[in-house]
Protein backbone atom coordinates (compact mmCIF):
# COMPACT_ATOMS: atom_id res chain seq x y z
CA UNK A 1 0.00 0.00 0.00
CA UNK A 2 1.38 3.38 -0.97
CA UNK A 3 1.25 6.50 1.15
CA UNK A 4 0.49 9.95 -0.18
CA UNK A 5 0.75 13.48 1.16
CA UNK A 6 -2.29 15.71 1.00
CA UNK A 7 -1.54 19.34 0.33
CA UNK A 8 -4.08 22.16 0.38
CA UNK A 9 -5.06 23.49 -3.01
CA UNK A 10 -5.40 27.07 -1.77
CA UNK A 11 -2.29 29.09 -0.90
CA UNK A 12 -1.33 29.43 2.75
CA UNK A 13 -1.64 33.19 2.48
CA UNK A 14 -5.42 32.78 2.17
CA UNK A 15 -5.46 31.86 5.86
CA UNK A 16 -8.38 31.01 8.10
CA UNK A 17 -11.02 33.30 9.51
CA UNK A 18 -10.55 34.28 13.14
CA UNK A 19 -14.08 33.07 13.94
CA UNK A 20 -13.10 29.55 12.80
CA UNK A 21 -10.00 29.19 14.97
CA UNK A 22 -11.13 30.75 18.27
CA UNK A 23 -13.89 30.39 20.84
CA UNK A 24 -15.27 33.39 22.72
CA UNK A 25 -14.89 33.19 26.48
CA UNK A 26 -18.07 32.00 28.26
CA UNK A 27 -19.93 31.63 24.97
CA UNK A 28 -20.52 27.89 24.99
CA UNK A 29 -23.30 25.32 24.68
CA UNK A 30 -24.83 23.66 27.73
CA UNK A 31 -25.30 19.91 28.19
CA UNK A 32 -28.76 18.78 29.30
CA UNK A 33 -29.89 15.36 30.51
CA UNK A 34 -33.21 13.83 31.49
CA UNK A 35 -35.09 10.59 32.05
CA UNK A 36 -38.24 9.46 30.32
CA UNK A 37 -40.36 6.70 28.85
CA UNK A 38 -40.80 5.68 25.23
CA UNK A 39 -44.22 4.11 24.65
CA UNK A 40 -45.93 2.43 21.72
CA UNK A 41 -43.22 -0.16 21.04
CA UNK A 42 -44.30 -3.37 19.23
CA UNK A 43 -43.23 -5.76 22.01
CA UNK A 44 -39.59 -4.61 21.91
CA UNK A 45 -39.61 -2.63 25.15
CA UNK A 46 -38.30 -3.45 28.62
CA UNK A 47 -39.37 -6.64 30.32
CA UNK A 48 -41.02 -5.27 33.42
CA UNK A 49 -39.71 -7.96 35.76
CA UNK A 50 -36.13 -7.31 34.63
CA UNK A 51 -36.41 -3.50 34.79
CA UNK A 52 -38.16 -2.45 38.04
CA UNK A 53 -37.35 1.22 37.37
CA UNK A 54 -39.46 1.04 34.19
CA UNK A 55 -42.42 -0.34 36.16
CA UNK A 56 -42.10 2.33 38.85
CA UNK A 57 -41.85 5.10 36.25
CA UNK A 58 -44.88 3.79 34.38
CA UNK A 59 -46.92 3.56 37.60
CA UNK A 60 -45.92 7.10 38.59
CA UNK A 61 -46.87 8.46 35.17
CA UNK A 62 -50.28 6.75 35.23
CA UNK A 63 -50.97 7.97 38.78
CA UNK A 64 -50.30 11.56 37.70
CA UNK A 65 -53.02 11.00 35.09
CA UNK A 66 -55.44 9.66 37.68
CA UNK A 67 -54.98 5.94 37.00
CA UNK A 68 -54.16 3.80 40.06
CA UNK A 69 -52.22 0.64 39.15
CA UNK A 70 -50.43 0.02 42.45
CA UNK A 71 -50.39 -3.64 43.42
CA UNK A 72 -51.31 -4.90 39.95
CA UNK A 73 -49.16 -7.27 37.93
CA UNK A 74 -47.93 -5.29 34.90
CA UNK A 75 -46.69 -7.44 32.05
CA UNK A 76 -46.57 -4.91 29.23
CA UNK A 77 -43.53 -4.92 26.95
CA UNK A 78 -44.26 -1.86 24.84
CA UNK A 79 -42.60 0.65 27.19
CA UNK A 80 -38.88 1.41 27.52
CA UNK A 81 -37.03 3.57 30.04
CA UNK A 82 -34.61 5.92 28.28
CA UNK A 83 -32.08 8.62 28.99
CA UNK A 84 -32.68 11.85 27.10
CA UNK A 85 -29.74 14.12 26.28
CA UNK A 86 -29.47 17.39 24.39
CA UNK A 87 -27.06 20.23 23.77
CA UNK A 88 -28.50 23.71 24.13
CA UNK A 89 -26.53 26.12 21.95
CA UNK A 90 -25.45 29.52 23.29
CA UNK A 91 -28.01 32.31 23.02
CA UNK A 92 -30.88 29.82 22.64
CA UNK A 93 -34.10 31.69 23.46
CA UNK A 94 -37.20 30.44 25.24
CA UNK A 95 -39.53 28.81 22.75
CA UNK A 96 -36.81 27.72 20.32
CA UNK A 97 -36.39 24.02 19.51
CA UNK A 98 -33.33 21.80 19.87
CA UNK A 99 -32.58 18.19 18.89
CA UNK A 100 -32.54 15.43 21.49
CA UNK A 101 -30.91 11.99 21.66
CA UNK A 102 -32.81 9.08 23.23
CA UNK A 103 -31.01 5.93 24.46
CA UNK A 104 -32.48 2.84 26.13
CA UNK A 105 -31.21 2.06 29.63
CA UNK A 106 -33.14 -1.18 30.19
CA UNK A 107 -33.28 -4.41 28.20
CA UNK A 108 -35.37 -3.04 25.32
CA UNK A 109 -34.32 -4.49 21.96
CA UNK A 110 -35.55 -1.64 19.74
CA UNK A 111 -37.07 1.85 20.01
CA UNK A 112 -38.46 1.71 16.47
CA UNK A 113 -41.98 3.13 16.26
CA UNK A 114 -41.99 4.55 19.80
CA UNK A 115 -42.94 7.97 21.14
CA UNK A 116 -41.15 9.78 23.93
CA UNK A 117 -43.51 10.94 26.66
CA UNK A 118 -42.87 14.46 27.95
CA UNK A 119 -39.52 14.58 29.76
CA UNK A 120 -37.76 17.46 31.49
CA UNK A 121 -34.11 18.19 30.67
CA UNK A 122 -31.87 19.58 33.39
CA UNK A 123 -28.37 21.03 33.55
CA UNK A 124 -25.80 20.42 36.30
CA UNK A 125 -27.35 23.19 38.39
CA UNK A 126 -30.54 21.10 38.70
CA UNK A 127 -32.71 23.62 36.84
CA UNK A 128 -35.04 22.59 34.01
CA UNK A 129 -33.95 24.25 30.76
CA UNK A 130 -35.99 22.31 28.18
CA UNK A 131 -38.86 19.84 27.81
CA UNK A 132 -38.75 17.01 25.26
CA UNK A 133 -41.49 14.94 23.64
CA UNK A 134 -42.29 13.37 20.29
CA UNK A 135 -41.88 10.33 18.01
CA UNK A 136 -38.38 8.91 17.89
CA UNK A 137 -36.44 8.22 14.68
CA UNK A 138 -34.20 5.14 14.73
CA UNK A 139 -31.46 4.75 12.11
CA UNK A 140 -30.84 1.05 12.78
CA UNK A 141 -33.14 -1.96 12.72
CA UNK A 142 -33.31 -5.50 14.05
CA UNK A 143 -35.31 -8.48 12.78
CA UNK A 144 -35.29 -11.91 14.37
CA UNK A 145 -36.84 -15.28 13.59
CA UNK A 146 -36.72 -18.72 15.14
CA UNK A 147 -33.31 -19.64 13.75
CA UNK A 148 -31.78 -16.42 12.41
CA UNK A 149 -31.60 -12.70 13.05
CA UNK A 150 -30.34 -9.63 11.22
CA UNK A 151 -29.48 -6.18 12.55
CA UNK A 152 -28.01 -3.00 11.18
CA UNK A 153 -26.92 0.03 13.13
CA UNK A 154 -28.10 0.59 16.71
CA UNK A 155 -31.84 0.17 17.23
CA UNK A 156 -31.76 1.10 20.93
CA UNK A 157 -30.65 4.68 20.26
CA UNK A 158 -32.83 7.24 18.51
CA UNK A 159 -33.08 10.93 17.75
CA UNK A 160 -35.88 13.48 17.75
CA UNK A 161 -35.23 16.43 15.46
CA UNK A 162 -36.44 19.59 17.18
CA UNK A 163 -37.90 17.39 19.91
CA UNK A 164 -37.25 19.74 22.85
CA UNK A 165 -38.53 23.24 23.53
CA UNK A 166 -36.28 25.62 25.48
CA UNK A 167 -38.02 26.83 28.65
CA UNK A 168 -35.18 28.71 30.36
CA UNK A 169 -32.46 30.89 28.84
CA UNK A 170 -28.81 31.08 29.85
CA UNK A 171 -27.95 34.80 30.29
CA UNK A 172 -24.95 36.21 28.39
CA UNK A 173 -23.95 39.76 29.34
CA UNK A 174 -21.69 40.42 26.37
CA UNK A 175 -23.02 43.88 25.59
CA UNK A 176 -21.98 45.16 29.03
CA UNK A 177 -18.48 43.63 28.83
CA UNK A 178 -15.52 45.94 28.35
CA UNK A 179 -13.33 43.24 26.80
CA UNK A 180 -13.50 39.76 25.31
CA UNK A 181 -11.07 36.88 25.55
CA UNK A 182 -10.64 34.79 22.43
CA UNK A 183 -9.53 31.21 23.20
CA UNK A 184 -7.58 29.51 20.41
CA UNK A 185 -8.87 26.01 19.65
CA UNK A 186 -5.26 24.92 19.03
CA UNK A 187 -3.04 27.00 21.35
CA UNK A 188 0.13 28.30 19.71
CA UNK A 189 2.32 31.37 20.31
CA UNK A 190 2.75 32.09 16.61
CA UNK A 191 -0.95 31.84 15.80
CA UNK A 192 -1.93 33.98 18.79
CA UNK A 193 0.55 36.64 17.69
CA UNK A 194 -0.83 36.60 14.15
CA UNK A 195 -4.41 36.98 15.41
CA UNK A 196 -3.45 40.00 17.53
CA UNK A 197 -1.43 41.50 14.65
CA UNK A 198 -4.32 41.11 12.21
CA UNK A 199 -6.66 42.94 14.58
CA UNK A 200 -4.17 45.67 15.49
CA UNK A 201 -3.43 46.36 11.83
CA UNK A 202 -7.03 47.52 11.46
CA UNK A 203 -7.67 48.74 15.03
CA UNK A 204 -4.32 49.65 16.65
CA UNK A 205 -4.08 48.66 20.30
CA UNK A 206 -7.34 46.68 20.30
CA UNK A 207 -5.77 43.24 20.85
CA UNK A 208 -3.06 41.78 23.04
CA UNK A 209 -1.75 38.24 23.56
CA UNK A 210 -2.20 36.98 27.11
CA UNK A 211 -0.84 33.47 26.56
CA UNK A 212 -0.56 30.91 23.72
CA UNK A 213 -4.27 30.15 24.02
CA UNK A 214 -5.76 33.59 24.70
CA UNK A 215 -6.03 36.88 22.84
CA UNK A 216 -7.89 39.71 24.57
CA UNK A 217 -9.68 42.41 22.56
CA UNK A 218 -11.16 45.70 23.79
CA UNK A 219 -12.66 48.70 21.98
CA UNK A 220 -10.22 51.57 21.42
CA UNK A 221 -10.34 54.87 19.60
CA UNK A 222 -11.84 54.51 16.15
CA UNK A 223 -14.14 51.63 17.14
CA UNK A 224 -17.80 52.51 17.14
CA UNK A 225 -19.97 50.54 19.54
CA UNK A 226 -18.89 48.04 22.19
CA UNK A 227 -16.85 44.88 22.28
CA UNK A 228 -19.54 42.90 20.45
CA UNK A 229 -19.38 45.31 17.52
CA UNK A 230 -15.57 45.05 17.53
CA UNK A 231 -15.63 41.27 17.29
CA UNK A 232 -18.25 41.41 14.54
CA UNK A 233 -15.80 43.48 12.48
CA UNK A 234 -12.69 41.38 13.10
CA UNK A 235 -14.08 37.81 13.09
CA UNK A 236 -13.69 37.50 9.32
CA UNK A 237 -10.05 38.64 9.24
CA UNK A 238 -7.81 36.00 7.61
CA UNK A 239 -4.98 34.56 9.71
CA UNK A 240 -2.44 31.92 8.73
CA UNK A 241 -2.53 29.18 11.36
CA UNK A 242 0.73 27.68 12.55
CA UNK A 243 0.97 24.27 14.19
CA UNK A 244 3.71 22.20 15.82
CA UNK A 245 5.20 19.21 14.03
CA UNK A 246 3.19 16.23 15.22
CA UNK A 247 2.52 12.65 14.14
CA UNK A 248 -0.68 10.96 15.33
CA UNK A 249 -0.72 7.16 15.34
CA UNK A 250 -3.69 4.87 15.90
CA UNK A 251 -2.21 1.42 16.41
CA UNK A 252 -5.60 -0.30 16.49
CA UNK A 253 -6.55 0.75 12.94
CA UNK A 254 -3.04 1.32 11.56
CA UNK A 255 -3.80 4.99 10.80
CA UNK A 256 -0.92 7.49 10.63
CA UNK A 257 -1.43 11.25 10.22
CA UNK A 258 1.60 13.53 9.82
CA UNK A 259 1.75 17.31 9.75
CA UNK A 260 3.46 19.13 6.89
CA UNK A 261 6.22 20.50 9.19
CA UNK A 262 7.57 17.07 10.18
CA UNK A 263 11.32 16.93 9.50
CA UNK A 264 13.79 14.03 9.53
CA UNK A 265 17.50 14.30 10.33
CA UNK A 266 19.95 12.16 8.27
CA UNK A 267 19.05 8.53 8.92
CA UNK A 268 19.17 5.17 7.10
CA UNK A 269 16.05 3.00 7.01
CA UNK A 270 15.80 -0.69 6.15
CA UNK A 271 12.52 -2.55 6.22
CA UNK A 272 12.02 -6.29 5.94
CA UNK A 273 11.00 -9.32 7.92
CA UNK A 274 10.93 -13.08 8.11
CA UNK A 275 7.74 -14.73 6.89
CA UNK A 276 7.21 -18.51 7.17
CA UNK A 277 4.24 -20.05 5.37
CA UNK A 278 3.15 -23.64 6.06
CA UNK A 279 0.57 -25.19 3.72
CA UNK A 280 -1.08 -28.54 4.37
CA UNK A 281 -2.45 -30.46 1.34
CA UNK A 282 -3.17 -34.05 2.44
CA UNK A 283 -3.80 -36.63 -0.27
CA UNK A 284 -5.86 -39.82 -0.23
CA UNK A 285 -4.03 -43.10 -1.05
CA UNK A 286 -6.41 -45.61 -2.62
CA UNK A 287 -5.31 -49.33 -2.74
CA UNK A 288 -5.46 -51.33 -5.95
CA UNK A 289 -8.62 -53.36 -6.65
CA UNK A 290 -8.80 -56.73 -4.85
CA UNK A 291 -5.57 -55.96 -2.99
CA UNK A 292 -7.31 -56.02 0.39
CA UNK A 293 -5.51 -52.81 1.28
CA UNK A 294 -6.91 -49.86 3.21
CA UNK A 295 -7.54 -46.32 2.12
CA UNK A 296 -5.23 -43.97 3.97
CA UNK A 297 -4.57 -40.22 4.08
CA UNK A 298 -1.01 -39.27 3.20
CA UNK A 299 0.14 -35.90 4.64
CA UNK A 300 1.69 -33.39 2.24
CA UNK A 301 3.27 -30.28 3.74
CA UNK A 302 4.82 -27.34 1.88
CA UNK A 303 6.95 -24.84 3.75
CA UNK A 304 8.06 -21.53 2.19
CA UNK A 305 10.32 -18.93 3.76
CA UNK A 306 10.61 -15.25 2.87
CA UNK A 307 13.55 -13.66 4.69
CA UNK A 308 12.92 -10.17 3.31
CA UNK A 309 15.79 -10.46 0.86
CA UNK A 310 14.09 -8.01 -1.48
CA UNK A 311 14.22 -5.22 1.10
CA UNK A 312 16.76 -2.45 0.65
CA UNK A 313 18.42 0.24 2.73
CA UNK A 314 17.21 3.78 2.05
CA UNK A 315 18.99 6.98 3.07
CA UNK A 316 16.95 9.98 4.17
CA UNK A 317 18.82 13.25 3.68
CA UNK A 318 19.24 16.27 5.91
CA UNK A 319 16.02 18.09 6.79
CA UNK A 320 13.85 15.74 4.79
CA UNK A 321 10.25 16.91 4.56
CA UNK A 322 7.03 14.93 4.77
CA UNK A 323 6.90 14.56 1.00
CA UNK A 324 10.41 13.12 0.70
CA UNK A 325 9.86 10.85 3.70
CA UNK A 326 6.73 9.35 2.16
CA UNK A 327 8.45 8.91 -1.20
CA UNK A 328 11.27 6.99 0.47
CA UNK A 329 8.92 4.77 2.45
CA UNK A 330 6.89 4.02 -0.67
CA UNK A 331 10.11 2.90 -2.39
CA UNK A 332 10.62 0.40 0.43
CA UNK A 333 7.07 -0.95 0.07
CA UNK A 334 6.21 -0.10 3.68
CA UNK A 335 2.75 -1.02 4.99
CA UNK A 336 0.89 1.16 7.53
CA UNK A 337 1.74 -1.24 10.36
CA UNK A 338 5.43 -1.18 9.43
CA UNK A 339 5.34 2.61 9.14
CA UNK A 340 4.28 2.88 12.78
CA UNK A 341 7.25 0.79 13.89
CA UNK A 342 9.65 2.74 11.65
CA UNK A 343 8.48 6.14 12.92
CA UNK A 344 8.82 5.06 16.54
CA UNK A 345 12.29 3.71 15.83
CA UNK A 346 13.33 6.98 14.13
CA UNK A 347 12.01 8.92 17.13
CA UNK A 348 14.03 6.69 19.49
CA UNK A 349 17.12 7.31 17.35
CA UNK A 350 16.60 11.06 17.80
CA UNK A 351 16.24 11.71 14.08
CA UNK A 352 12.52 12.62 14.06
CA UNK A 353 11.91 16.32 14.73
CA UNK A 354 8.27 15.97 15.72
CA UNK A 355 6.07 14.78 18.58
CA UNK A 356 4.43 11.37 18.32
CA UNK A 357 0.97 10.94 19.80
CA UNK A 358 -0.25 7.34 20.07
CA UNK A 359 -4.00 6.89 20.42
Amino acid sequence: MAFSALWGASPASAGNRIKDIVDVENVRPNQLVGYGLVVGLPGTGDRIRNAPFTEESLQAMLERMGVNVRGSQMRTQNVAAVSVTATMPPFARAGSRIDVQVSAIGDATSLQGGTLVISSLRALDGEIYAVAQGPVAVSGFRAQGAAASVSRGVSTSARIAGGAIVEREVPFALRSSTSLKLALKNPDFTTAGRVAAAINNRFPGAAQVLDPATVQIAPVGGVTGGVVDLFAQVENFAVEVDQPARIVINEASGTVVMGADVRISPVAIAQGGLTISVTEAPQVSQPAPLSQGQTTVVPRTQVSVDDGGGASLAMVGTGASLRSLISGLNALGVSPRDLITILQAIKTAGALQADIEVQ
